[in-house]
């Protein structure tokens, strides 16, 4: 059987809690920032889990990290 190969995008975008969990950035925080508080912006950068209906699928093209 061959290689599990890890999704290359998917890598990029999302990454291992110690708990096996998967975490991703928030959206919203790419342009037209000046409408946006500073209080939001704030909470835009902090990370936060993928929905467990996602997460099994996220699994899958993750499998090496």
């Amino acid at each position: 059987m061959p290689k599990m190969k890890t999704h290359r995008g998917a890598a990029k975008r999302f990454k291992r809690t110690g708990t096996g969990k998967i975490s991703r950035m928030r959206k919203g925080k790419q342009h037209i920032l000046t409408k946006k508080t500073t209080k939001r912006k704030r909470k835009l950068r902090q990370r936060t889990l993928v929905a467990p209906a996602d997460e099994k699928r996220l699994k899958q093209l993750l499998p090496n990290s």
